[in-house]
């Protein structure tokens, strides 16, 4: 169904906990979803209210802290993946080789407490399992992510189960490539605007995310989020609790041959000076397939001469790639 709050289509996880033969309908409008926007939101999803509230409340009261405090745990070198990154630090629309000014946001970030495969270089073991960054202010900030972490793995995962069988596939189909994902979850904090953005500047430039998937949760009451639709218009996705918004990344659409679709998504500027004196904050858990998951066309999305419109990439060199262009181009 179309959802008149959010403007994504809505789809209503509990059924299937109440009657697994609802399973079906839900698959089908995964699927729609999927093929026609990209993004959708999700009700009845049966993550604990509190799990995500705790990781929400030590993430604002981290961004409260001083400069001097959040660069303690900030990030040490350009490229590095995890820890705080301060204002002005990343500028997403590069990933599209699209120039702006950087994005008008900090953001802090945590992945995979995991052990890197063999045979990868030291550069890529240091990319994506460098350690975390933890602050000891708030104290209770590291049990928080941590426990936010583990169920959005969680619910991403059993996600993935509903892509396969939306895809015509068995529904553990995507197991194999998620046995030491490399996932991430990330607070973004839009501070109020205390001065004029520059020409072009966004409080995150327009991209499309990388991974698999991404859950996202958005602060109630204060919009920013736009997506490009079919139609080449920029439409707001306005966010209300306790529904979570999901869209795919690079990986699904390569998956699936073009039919489901990784959209571009940006932060606007607000259009008030009132909202603009707002700072804004959401948190994100970004789907990462393991490190060395051969992404190549699914045998259900092959075109009618068996052909596949992109070439196989790995999952974790894609994603290195993708961000370091954010963050290492940035010109002063």
């Amino acid at each position: 169904m179309k959802s008149t709050v959010h403007n994504v289509p809505l789809i209503d996880l509990q059924p299937q906990f109440d009657n697994p033969a609802a399973e079906a309908e839900i698959v089908k409008q995964i699927g729609d979803a999927c093929e026609n926007s990209g993004f959708f939101a999700v009700r009845g999803h049966g993550i604990s209210e509190k799990i995500i509230a705790h990781c929400w409340q030590v993430s604002q009261n981290f961004f409260a802290l001083a400069e001097a405090e959040k660069q303690k745990v900030k990030m040490p070198f350009a490229g590095y993946p995890y820890g705080f990154a301060a204002m002005e630090a990343e500028t997403l629309s590069l990933s599209r080789g699209e120039h702006a000014p950087p994005d008008l946001k900090e953001n802090f970030s945590a992945g995979p407490r995991a052990t890197p495969p063999t045979g990868i270089s030291a550069d890529e073991a240091l990319f994506v399992f460098s350690e975390n960054q933890w602050p000891q202010d708030p104290e209770d900030f590291q049990q928080a992510w941590e426990t936010c972490y583990e169920v959005m793995s969680l619910f991403s995962a059993r996600l993935m189960k509903l892509f396969a069988l939306a895809l015509k596939l068995p529904q553990n189909y995507f197991d194999e490539f998620l046995q030491q994902p490399i996932s991430a979850l990330r607070a973004n904090h839009y501070p109020a605007l205390n001065k004029a953005p520059l020409p072009g500047q966004l409080r995150a430039g327009a991209h499309s995310d990388y991974g698999s998937l991404t859950l996202l949760f958005q602060q109630e009451g204060l919009s920013g989020l736009e997506i490009l639709n079919r139609q080449k218009e920029w439409i707001p996705v306005t966010p209300c609790k306790p529904d979570i918004i999901v869209n795919l990344g690079d990986l699904m659409e390569r998956w699936t041959n073009g039919r489901w679709v990784s959209t571009l998504h940006r932060v606007n500027i607000p259009a008030t000076e009132t909202a603009q004196n707002q700072s804004r904050m959401s948190l994100a858990f970004f789907q990462q397939p393991d490190w060395d998951a051969k992404i190549e066309c699914l045998p259900t999305c092959l075109d009618p001469d068996g052909s596949a419109k992109y070439p196989l990439l790995t999952s974790g060199k894609h994603l290195m790639e993708r961000f370091h262009s954010t963050v290492l181009n940035i010109k002063d």
